[in-house]
C-alpha cells in the first residue's frame, strides 16, 4: 500500500503511520483524512500487522484541520457537500476504533482539533513530557462534539472532566493529561520513541487474537446492560477456550517454556 499524505511503514508487525507536514505541525488535509480513512479499513484484513502506532513528524502530532487547505475550502460547499467532509471524518475515528488491533498514539508535541480525537480514539496514549493537547473546537465557534469525541472522552476521563475539557477547549498539558486519565504514560521527549516502540514490540509479540477480542469486547459492551455484557463475553471466551493460542498457553505451562502465539 503506497501512500502519499503520510509516512507509512511495517516492520516486525508494527505499522507506523507518521504525519508528515512538519512546517504546519502536521495539519490535516482532506488528502490526509481520506487515505487515512482508507488504511485503517485496509488494516483490518492485514495479518502481517499486529500492531499500529501513529505519530508525527517535527515538533507536533497533529494540529488538526488545516485552516487554508480545509476550513477555508469548506465555505465554498453547500450543506451536502460539508456533510459529506464531517461524515468523512468520522470515519476515520469510526474505523481507528473498528481496527482489530492495538492503536498507539505516540505524542510527540501539540495534538488539537482532530489530531486531539484521533489521539483519543487509539487505545494506548504515550506522551513527551512537552505533549499538549487541545480540544478547541469551541474557540473556533463550532460545537465541542466533532468525529466522535462526545462519545468518546466522557468514557476516558468521565462525563465532568469531558464537559470542561469540550466546553473551554483549553490547553492540557502531560502532566494533567496523564492525572485525569487521558494519558496512559509521559515520558521524557528523548524516551519518546523507545518507549513507545516497547509497547508496540510486547503487543506484536503477544496473543493477537485475545488482544482483538478484548478490544472488541470493549467496543460493543459501551452500549450494553450488564446482562448482555455478561452474555458477550460468555460467547466470546467460549471462542477463545476453543482457540489455538489457548491451548499454546496450557502446552507451554505444561512443558515449562514461553508461549508460542499464532493469533488463531
Amino acid at each position: 500500500m503506497a501512500y502519499d499524505a503520510f509516512l507509512y511503514e511495517v516492520k516486525d508487525g508494527i505499522a507506523t503511520i507518521t504525519f508528515n507536514r512538519p512546517d504546519r505541525l502536521n495539519a490535516i488535509t482532506f488528502a490526509v483524512y481520506a487515505q487515512l480513512r482508507d488504511l485503517l479499513a485496509e488494516l483490518r484484513g492485514d495479518d502481517s500487522v499486529k500492531v499500529l502506532v501513529i505519530t508525527g513528524q517535527g515538533r507536533g502530532f497533529c494540529s488538526g484541520g488545516d485552516v487554508e487547505d480545509i476550513i477555508g475550502k469548506l465555505f465554498d460547499r453547500d450543506m451536502r457537500g460539508v456533510l459529506e467532509f464531517t461524515r468523512m471524518t468520522g470515519a476515520v475515528v469510526n474505523n481507528l476504533r473498528r481496527l482489530d488491533k492495538p492503536v498507539i498514539a505516540s505524542i510527540n508535541g501539540i495534538a488539537a482539533g482532530a489530531g486531539a480525537v484521533i489521539a483519543a480514539a487509539s487505545d494506548f496514549r504515550i506522551l513527551s513530557e512537552r505533549a499538549k493537547f487541545a480540544f478547541l473546537f469551541t474557540k473556533v465557534g463550532l460545537a465541542g462534539g466533532d468525529m466522535g469525541i462526545a462519545y468518546l472522552l466522557p468514557r476516558i476521563v468521565g462525563l465532568g472532566r469531558a464537559i470542561e475539557i469540550l466546553m473551554l477547549g483549553d490547553t492540557i498539558d502531560a502532566q494533567t493529561s496523564e492525572r485525569i486519565g487521558l494519558a496512559n504514560k509521559v515520558v521524557p521527549e528523548a524516551e519518546l520513541q523507545a518507549a513507545t516502540m516497547e509497547l508496540a514490540q510486547r503487543l506484536a509479540n503477544g496473543p493477537a487474537l485475545a488482544y482483538s477480542m478484548t478490544k472488541q469486547m470493549l467496543n460493543n459492551e459501551l452500549s450494553m446492560d450488564l446482562e448482555a455484557a455478561i452474555e458477550n463475553e460468555a460467547l466470546g471466551q467460549a471462542l477463545l477456550l476453543m482457540g489455538k493460542d489457548h491451548r499454546e498457553f496450557y502446552n507451554s505451562f505444561v512443558e515449562k517454556r514461553p508461549p508460542n502465539w499464532t493469533g488463531r
